[in-house]
């Protein structure tokens, strides 16, 4: 049924009215059978106009009370992610933050390919969120984000985005090389290729480890050379292992570097051997002990060898060495030099020495390296330099006291332990 009319077989009733066939002014059975049916008819139309169809007095459903519970569970919290979804050519650092606003973010979480995480840190009461390190070049980040309202309720969104691939590179190369074993005075040195005006940025993407812990400190030699150490020479046994994290660091405007390597190196025993000008001769102390006295001769006058600590950073076999590479024009230049290891970047030498007659122990005569007594070919392993070379690594110090040079500067060679230590960290 519905509120407009019913037709009978009788007639048609129209808004409570009747309207019959050979009844007048009559109201028998039919007349309220029509009357209550009427009745009816206009229960079930709800008050609505009959005419139009209308309906004023909707029901209010299952539909509308899940709404409103959906909507009264909802979080106030709203989670802002930058850069934006689908962003490409993201700077590797300052571009990525995660915000919450009405709320508090309780999980962030970023992720490369390869399922890494990047590191954070909260501040802002929890409503904020930045890395607390640079992104890889080249790499699509997914982000996923959790964020809390007063009332527990949660909010999350997920986004990805694209960092920038860098026209313009940098890498560092370094030593000691990784697996290696070297001497106590060896600090870790890495030289980069490109200029670095943005240091700060570039040493915090450097990790050096140690185990047992100690503390290591970096030290910047102009705008392309790092080096690590601690305060002391290494304890013997010391495994060090270091992290270059450089890949996306801006280390000048538009230039970012490319690695992302860890090198690791073991300290082995300690040799110290200290040699005194004044009395030509070479005392080697291995783990404290002297282990041997050997005599020496170092720079003549006008040719002094420098003092200070002096750490062995390159061992050859036979060399040869001519004075021109090192500003004496043609004064020298031996073809087989036996038992060289380099100590200064500028050409000192400890090494070999077959044409020194009886110089050593006796009087200075070099150019500035320290001679010890050979023979041509170096095919004696009893003679002095054999048997110093033979017992000798990369990382050993030698120590020269009592020159009338000055004290070798901190980069010539790897030769740190010639500034302080509070310089040093300065």
């Amino acid at each position: 049924m519905n509120g407009r009319h019913i037709s009978g077989a009788s007639g048609t009733a129209r808004r409570g009215g009747v309207r019959g066939s050979g009844i007048r002014g009559s109201r028998g059975p039919l007349a309220l059978l029509v009357g209550a049916l009427l009745v009816a008819v206009t229960a079930c139309g709800g008050g609505g106009d009959p005419e139009s169809g209308a309906d004023d007095a909707k029901p209010k459903g299952k539909d509308s009370t899940t709404a409103q519970a959906q909507q009264s569970q909802q979080s106030q919290a709203v989670v802002t992610i930058a850069p934006r979804n689908g962003a490409r050519s993201v700077d590797t650092s300052g571009a990525l933050t995660v915000s919450a606003a009405k709320g508090k973010l309780t999980e962030v979480t970023v992720e490369d390919p390869k399922g890494n995480e990047v590191a954070g840190t909260l501040t802002a009461g929890d409503t904020r969120w930045a890395p607390s390190t640079h992104l890889a070049a080249s790499t699509t980040y997914k982000v996923h984000v959790v964020a809390k309202d007063s009332e527990g309720r949660t909010a999350a969104e997920e986004s990805s985005f694209t960092t920038l691939t860098p026209k313009n590179t940098f890498v560092g190369t370094f030593t000691p090389e990784d697996g290696s074993k070297v001497g106590v005075g060896m600090p870790f040195s890495i030289r980069f290729t490109r200029g670095i005006t943005h240091p700060e940025d570039v040493e915090k993407a450097i990790t050096v480890r140690t185990e047992p812990a100690v503390d290591v400190e970096g030290h910047w030699f102009g705008n392309d050379r790092l080096d690590f150490r601690p305060e002391k020479y290494w304890k013997p046994g010391t495994k060090v292992t270091v992290a270059l994290a450089l890949d996306g660091v801006e280390g000048r405007p538009g230039v970012y570097g490319k690695q992302a390597k860890q090198v690791s190196f073991t300290i082995g025993r300690s040799q110290v051997s200290t040699v005194d000008v004044k009395t030509k001769k070479m005392v080697v102390r291995r783990d404290g002990k002297v282990i041997k006295t050997i005599p020496v001769t170092t720079g003549a006058p006008g040719y002094e060898t420098w003092n200070g600590q002096m750490v062995i950073t390159e061992r050859l076999e036979v060399t040869r060495m001519n004075g021109e590479t090192v500003g004496y024009g043609g004064e020298y230049d031996i073809k087989d030099v036996p038992h060289a290891q380099r100590l200064t970047t500028s050409g000192t030498f400890i090494h070999g020495n077959y044409w020194g007659g009886d110089a050593f122990g006796n009087y200075n005569a070099s150019h500035g390296c320290i001679g010890l007594r050979d023979v041509r070919g170096g095919y004696d392993g009893k003679i002095a330099a054999a048997w110093f070379f033979d017992r000798s690594m990369i990382g050993d110090v030698v120590v020269v006291k009592n020159s009338n040079d000055r004290i070798v500067a901190p980069d010539n060679g790897l030769n740190a332990w010639n500034m302080s230590w509070e310089k040093w960290k300065a």
